[in-house]
């Protein structure tokens, strides 16, 4: 039929379903990446092997949010635990923060040279399908290959954030230069899909058979990365061969708080995910009326705003914390900032414990293991620097580091930053109650602790949990508000010193996936109308 209606235009509200499965299944925003997971399966993969399929699928499918030169961190239930993999890279060693002044700068910017970091997604795959993977990395990213040799059909939210991220360098000007191969690699004559069109990224599945071949030694210590370092040398950037060669993902313990019963499980610093656990350490010691009540919304905007400060001032690569985990995340000192939660929105400040984004996909399989990934350029397209005849975004997740001399997060070469991505994980009493995530910057832990609090309080199904409406803090007392919060909600908060801004549009608050497994063995997944995501079910 001619294509003669409005991809983003819908007179009636969407109702979706649990989805129930078995024997496996995929969850993610995109649903031939979701489908990708379960050929892995089907072929004789498990969920680790799913995981990294449709991790894979997604750089092709949904550049905008993610790519070759991304980050990823995965919490991976197998063998009876949980276990948590940090592919975070580093700044490089030729850049510091004088560095950084010296070329103008007073913070550190979006995109561009300076912004890039080693990036860990290549190297996080391999890693998964060595420990805990049933196939090999070659197999597992085929149905990328696949995708990105053969086309595929661009998603209506996909191509939003496909246009919106191309046309934010439009608008800067930065078109020609070292940001040129963006515009040559992701639009066609300069034009970004539309819902519907079909796309094929010929190099990118040159690259994505390269790092299959090798197990992702070219990415490090091959071809490919001698082709960064010839990029980055010819744009003046700092990224380096030596730089790459160094990265080797790092196999960490996840932190967790016991939330009402059940254990909330999070990646360790650099990672923010301690953020939604010192939220969630605060609220369990308060009374939640009501879901749709301005007391429920008011003491959650309170403890995020609480838990965010501290994040912000301390988090940074461990090696470089000035506070340790266990006293952010002790029950003394949650007693001691709880204090501060009244009745009226308070401007916060950050505590001292001392005294006292992206794309999110989970994966579940017959035999127990289930996987919780996430992997994110930033911001866009990332850097928006693209290693030429590659397909490699390079991300650029050096933005958020501070030029504060006297701030954890402060710059300096070999150095993690403070990373937004997060994937969660839900256990009770030892057991894998499963994997669940919201995608989206600084949103990820609020969209955490929204759903943990919709599922545990409220004995919400994961649809309904997800489904929920959503706020988002932003910032001294501005908070966002989906338009499907009540409007007497908003005008209570407003009364309450709550400062309400507008929404911009539905993406502001996250894109999640959740998979539950019941205690008889069976499956339940849910992914939400803020995406074009599905659940991929055997």
């Amino acid at each position: 039929m001619k294509k003669n209606f409005d991809s983003y235009r819908y007179h009636y509200p969407s109702r979706r379903l649990v989805v129930y499965g078995y024997r496996g299944m995929v969850a993610t925003s995109t649903p031939v990446a979701a489908q990708a997971g379960l050929d892995v399966l089907k072929k004789g993969g498990n969920a680790v092997d799913a995981a990294v399929a449709t991790a894979a699928a997604l750089t092709v499918v949904e550049p905008s949010s993610n790519g070759i030169g991304s980050d990823n961190f995965a919490l991976i239930w197998s063998e009876g635990k949980l276990h948590g993999l940090n592919a975070s890279g580093k700044s490089p060693m030729l850049l510091n923060r004088e560095e950084v002044l010296r070329l103008g700068h007073t913070s550190m910017p979006f995109y561009g040279p300076v912004s890039v970091t080693v990036p860990g997604a290549p190297g996080g795959w391999n890693e998964m399908v060595r420990r805990f993977g049933k196939l090999s990395l070659r197999e597992n990213l085929a149905p990328a290959i696949d995708l990105a040799e053969n086309g595929f059909a661009v998603g209506t939210k996909n191509a939003y954030l496909w246009n919106e991220g191309i046309n934010f360098y439009v608008a800067d000007g930065l078109v020609d230069g070292p940001f040129k191969h963006i515009f040559e690699t992701f639009t066609r004559n300069g034009k970004c899909p539309e819902p519907g069109d079909i796309v094929r990224l010929k190099d990118h599945a040159r690259t994505l058979t390269e790092i299959g071949q090798t197990n992702a030694e070219s990415f490090y210590r091959g071809n490919l990365a001698q082709k960064i370092d010839d990029f980055m040398v010819s744009i003046g950037g700092y990224l380096r061969a030596e730089d790459l060669a160094m990265f080797q993902p790092e196999w960490v313990e996840p932190i967790s708080v016991n939330y009402k019963g059940y254990d909330v499980h999070e990646m360790p610093p650099n990672g923010h995910g301690i953020v939604a656990l010192m939220a969630l350490n605060l609220l369990k010691k308060m009374e939640l009326s009501e879901r749709e009540s301005s007391d429920t919304y008011h003491k959650m905007i309170e403890a995020i705003k609480l838990a965010f400060v501290d994040g912000q001032k301390y988090i940074t690569d461990p090696a470089k914390m000035t506070v340790k985990v266990e006293e952010l995340l002790s029950d003394a000192y949650a007693q001691e900032r709880v204090k501060q939660i009244g009745s009226t929105a308070i401007l916060p400040q950050a505590g001292d414990p001392r005294s006292g984004g992206t794309v999110y996909l989970c994966t579940a399989d017959g035999e127990g293991n289930m996987v919780s990934l996430i992997q994110s350029n930033y911001n866009r397209f990332g850097s928006g620097l693209v290693v030429p005849g590659t397909g490699i975004s390079l991300q650029d997740r050096g933005a958020n580091f501070s030029l504060d001399p006297e701030h954890d997060n402060c710059l300096e070469p070999g150095k993690r930053p403070y990373h937004t991505i997060i994937p969660g994980f839900l256990t009770k009493d030892g057991r894998p109650v499963g994997p669940f995530g919201v995608m989206g910057g600084f949103m990820q832990p609020q969209g955490h602790v929204q759903v943990v609090v919709n599922t545990v309080d409220y004995a919400m199904n994961p649809q309904d949990a997800l489904d929920a409406p959503r706020f988002q803090w932003v910032g001294e007392k501005k908070v966002q508000l989906e338009s499907s919060v009540p409007d007497y909600v908003a005008a209570e908060l407003a009364q309450m010193g709550h400062e309400i801004i507008p929404m911009f549009n539905q993406t502001d608050f996250g894109r999640g996936q959740i998979i539950w497994r019941s205690e008889d063995g069976s499956l339940v997944g849910a992914t939400e109308p803020r995406t074009d995501g599905t659940i991929a079910v055997w």
